[in-house]
């Protein structure tokens, strides 16, 4: 099985003989942090491209296909529109949190990247508290959320903000305690403890059930904490024109589209990694010769490819189902599943007391 070990030992070796273990560190966090940079705004390119495409094949017509192969470029020519784009704010407006809103958002959405596991050895941080680091983290961005709302002085930007607020505490419950059921099942929050509980099998084929409803539920839950459709009442624009970035113009826009992207990418690999065993291959049990065939496949490929699945059944969602009503959105939360979900933890508890799981 390949894997990023031997790169990523050959520089710590090479930094840490130049500069000593603390220089290597700093070093190493240092190169983490432009390699994600750089990749997270790749990878915002990629979904673009990803989601004007599966919205073509959902509607029956080509998408994008003018600028470069295929319309592959259509999106750096969007991107390159918005940065020359006239960056101003509304006159009223407080000036200082309309620009620092944008900022927000995007260091949240970054810093929950640090404990997921791409590969055994491309990881930033390992930490025993991986998913309740995640979870505290990704719900930073309601912060931003509200105050882009807030700052903007305009009531469509206010009223988005604060259904955007109602949104994300409200499914942030259920999504939680999705997540308490693999936590339960694997003995730990670390994300590489949780990928290691899944060598044998992934959750989601060895946990019985509750762990399907567990999956069912998280998808729907994190669809909603997304603020996609049909979830997207925070930006409905046949309502509020653009909800919370109404008056955002440009680069601080763009900032808006690239977080959303990122934190797409960063459910989805939630996910991958808790249900679906992350950069685990496809093990089951006793069958060595199928397993070996697996394992020429490099970790970083099953995480990808799996990540890939769940960022496209949220698109699928999207140009699938039409947008809820507010108080549809939170009947769907308070009346089915958060109940579902209180349930599903009970029953979650007793099989792994018992020991009734694979």
């Amino acid at each position: 099985m390949w894997t990023f070990g031997g790169i990523t030992s050959a520089i710590d070796r090479h930094l840490s003989d130049a500069m000593g273990p603390l220089g290597a560190q700093i070093t190493e966090l240092a190169i983490a942090g432009v390699v994600l940079l750089g990749g997270g705004i790749l990878m915002s390119f990629t979904l673009g491209y990803m989601e004007r495409k599966v919205a073509a094949f959902m509607q029956m017509r080509l998408g994008p296909n003018r600028v470069g192969f295929r319309g592959s470029l259509q999106i750096i020519a969007d991107t390159l529109k918005l940065l020359f784009k006239e960056s101003f704010a509304p006159g009223m407006s407080d000036k200082f949190l309309f620009n620092l809103a944008p900022f927000i958002m995007v260091v949240a959405t970054m810093l929950s990247f640090a404990p997921i596991p791409f590969d055994p050895a491309l990881q930033i941080f390992d930490i025993n508290i991986g998913v309740f680091f995640v979870s505290s983290v990704t719900s930073l961005s309601v912060i931003g959320i509200l105050i882009a709302g807030w700052s903007s002085n305009n009531k469509y930007s206010l009223m988005g903000a604060m259904r955007s607020g109602a949104q994300i505490v409200s499914y942030e419950l259920s999504a939680g305690i999705s997540l308490v059921t693999i936590v339960a099942f694997s003995g730990t929050m670390s994300f590489s403890g949780i990928v290691a509980s899944q060598a044998d099998a992934w959750w989601i084929f060895k946990g019985h059930l509750p762990v399907w409803i567990a999956f069912v539920i998280f998808i729907i839950a994190g669809t909603a904490e997304l603020n996609r459709a049909p979830f997207d009442l925070a930006e409905a624009e046949s309502e509020l024109t653009g909800g919370f970035h109404t008056e955002y113009p440009g680069m601080r826009f763009a900032m808006f589209l690239l977080s959303e992207y990122l934190n797409m990418f960063v459910l989805a690999g939630i996910g991958a990694t808790l249900f679906l065993g992350g950069w685990m291959p496809l093990h089951l049990w006793d069958l060595h010769g199928f397993n070996q065939i697996m394992d020429y496949i490099p970790p970083v490929v099953w995480f990808f490819m799996k990540t890939f699945f769940i960022i496209f059944v949220i698109m699928w969602f999207r140009w699938t189902f039409p947008r809820l009503r507010i108080d549809q959105l939170l009947t769907l939360e308070w009346k089915y599943l958060m109940p579902i979900s209180l349930v599903n933890l009970i029953i979650v508890a007793l099989v792994v007391i018992l020991g009734l799981h694979f």
